[in-house]
């Protein structure tokens, strides 16, 4: 494979990822570390960023390896052509069901990138720019130019991108606690999951919280995360002492269950919208509306206020 100009910068492993459908992410990047592919005839680690003009040579997958390539079914395209928030100047904002995971792996053989691509295959480049856990919904940017990616996540980096979430928070927010500040690491299980906590050796997090309305015994919440750590507005809620409506690794079963009472079958926690600048320096605003099965929640706390 001959690499294209608006390929330039990729790294090697996201540009085979998104080329060997199918293939477990494990075995690209075993083939990788065992030097089987070659770029302009030489062998190249995981991190290797290509040029525009590049021979890459992968080695054949032998048959049984490559299994059935998993396709988006129709309703699965339908209600991301429905979910497009903003398709412009190079970026794409979608408004992600709950439930889609942003990538394949780990158990799951499709994931929202890969539909995109099946969805714009006139489309070189498409590549996530940030990440959603698979139980969040709402607005996330997908880059369709290389540049774009390239700008916005230094943007990210240096934290001029805004990114703005709504959570139920389970019990009574603390009156004047605006801000968490508190270090993650993150762990993995035995059983493969990943788990996060607040650690004194873990990294720098902070995260942004602002009440919008008190219920009896749950707080709606804007949280705006300055850093973009894994599970970080769900541990830091958590940490605050309110953990998050619906989240079923970070809180208890019995708190749970009186949510889903009231008619709460998912984590409640929604991007509400995104904020960042183009490489034209234009600026960007989109925000994704709140689903309906969260609406009729909040509805029901009111009423029983």
């Amino acid at each position: 494979m001959t690499v294209p100009d608006e390929l330039a910068g990729q790294r090697i492993d996201n540009f085979l990822l998104a080329r060997m459908k199918g293939v477990p992410r494990a075995r690209i990047y075993r083939i990788l570390r065992k030097g089987e592919v070659r770029v302009n005839k030489g062998r190249v680690k995981a991190e290797y960023r290509l040029a525009a003009g590049d021979v890459v040579r992968v080695p054949p997958v032998r048959a049984g390896e490559q299994g059935e390539v998993p396709v988006a079914g129709d309703q699965l395209r339908r209600l991301l052509e429905a979910s497009v928030l903003y398709d412009a100047h190079g970026l794409l904002v979608i408004d992600k069901p709950a439930g889609l995971a942003v990538h394949g792996g780990s158990g799951v053989r499709l994931g929202l990138i890969e539909a995109l691509r099946q969805m714009y295959p006139q489309s070189p480049f498409i590549e996530l720019v940030h990440r959603l856990d698979r139980d969040t919904s709402g607005a996330i940017m997908v880059a369709r130019k290389r540049s774009v990616l390239q700008h916005v996540q230094a943007e990210l980096r240096s934290g001029r991108v805004g990114k703005s979430y709504l959570a139920l928070a389970a019990g009574k927010w603390p009156r004047g606690r605006r801000v968490v500040e508190a270090p993650l690491r993150k762990n993995t299980l035995k059983s493969g999951e990943r788990m996060v906590s607040v650690d004194p050796e873990g990294k720098p997090s902070e995260t942004q919280f602002r009440v919008l309305e008190r219920f009896a015994g749950a707080t709606l919440l804007s949280a705006e995360p300055v850093t973009g750590r894994t599970h970080q507005i769900r541990v830091h809620a958590q940490f605050a002492g309110c953990p998050l409506a619906g989240d079923a690794k970070y809180t208890a079963d019995g708190t749970n269950r009186v949510f889903r009472e009231l008619g709460l079958k998912r984590l409640f926690l929604h991007s509400a919208s995104v904020r960042c600048s183009l490489p034209s320096g234009e600026k960007v605003e989109v925000s994704a509306p709140l689903p309906a099965e969260l609406q009729s929640v909040l509805a029901a706390l009111r009423c029983r206020n």
